[in-house]
């Protein structure tokens, strides 16, 4: 399965955030998409996950699911913002996105303690997430990723809020899904801990 990005271009009132963005990923691969604030990377990913309308390019999936029409059927998107309810506890907050998603042709996704251990937070997945501290809420969406399967990663500064444990704890999270065979395209200022990786530079507004 190959994920083909073909001249997108991306618009924000009169100006164009990016333009004549391509880019292709196999399973395997990881893209790390870098800029300045403002040159368009969160606007990227929001067009990838079918958040955002493209102004102009094409996105599909090669080889993938025949039943599959448009790439972020196959994806799971982490903003900056985590997608949780304070109120809710994490069980809850996690079992919605586990039945919320669903799993992607191919694969399934783990129970919701696996998920909680699999980011270092065994036991208190019944907890009100707004009780967790930053770190650990951010910790518990990265464990979205894990409760249901989704073959693409679409991850905007995934690592906000993680000390350096976590860091190394989401950089094997990450290998382990690219390992798999998984694709990754990841916003980010700062290193992931990955080997070998395509990057795109991200320059800015175009008038």
């Amino acid at each position: 399965m190959r994920l083909l990005a073909e001249g997108l271009s991306a618009r924000r009132g009169e100006d164009l955030i990016f333009n004549d963005i391509s880019f292709a990923l196999g399973e395997g691969d990881a893209l790390v998409v870098t800029g300045p604030n403002g040159s368009g990377k969160s606007t990227l990913l929001r067009v990838l996950a079918g958040l955002l309308r493209a102004e102009s390019g094409r996105l599909r999936i090669e080889g993938g699911p025949a039943e599959i029409a448009h790439p972020y059927e196959l994806s799971h998107y982490l903003g900056h913002r985590n997608a949780m309810k304070q109120e809710l506890t994490v069980r809850e907050n996690l079992s919605f996105w586990q039945h919320f998603m669903g799993d992607s042709p191919g694969g399934s996704g783990i129970d919701v303690a696996a998920a909680a251990e699999a980011v270092g937070l065994a036991g208190i997945t019944h907890l009100p997430f707004g009780y967790l501290s930053a770190g650990q809420q951010r910790r518990m969406a990265m464990a979205k990723l894990l409760v249901a399967y989704r073959p693409i990663w679409l991850l905007d500064e995934p690592t906000a809020a993680l000390d350096a444990g976590a860091d190394r704890l989401f950089a094997a999270l990450v290998t382990a899904h690219l390992e798999r065979g998984g694709i990754i395209i990841a916003a980010t200022h700062q290193p992931l801990g990955l080997g070998s990786t395509q990057s795109l530079q991200m320059k800015g507004f175009t008038h």
